[in-house]
């Protein structure tokens, strides 16, 4: 079977993962907008935990063309320690740069 959908219309989901300036609190979400859903935690229209603990920096982030593989690896990461969170990010993300400007 040929697949025939146009590369633009091929979906995908993100895992993300927001910190604050201090890299002290981490916030780990799913969505199929990446950029909408930055541009929503930092306009206070996002989760009341993002909000309240000032997460604005997006650190890390993953893509998905599965949404059930995306659901998935959302619930690993939130089940595991922050130690992996934070391995994570410094894999990826070293200085803990905001990513949201490279979207």
């Amino acid at each position: 079977m040929l697949d025939t959908e146009p590369a633009a219309m091929v979906r995908q989901f993100y895992v993300y993962i927001l910190s604050n300036k201090a890299q002290t609190v981490l916030y780990t979400g799913i969505t199929n907008d990446l950029e909408k859903r930055v541009w929503e935690h930092r306009s206070g229209l996002g989760s009341k935990f993002v909000g309240r603990y000032g997460l604005s920096r997006l650190v890390y982030f993953e893509v998905f063309e599965d949404p059930y593989e995306a659901i998935s690896r959302e619930k690993q990461i939130k089940a595991g320690p922050r130690r992996k969170k934070v391995a994570l990010i410094e894999k990826a993300n070293p200085r803990w740069r905001n990513l949201a400007g490279e979207l």
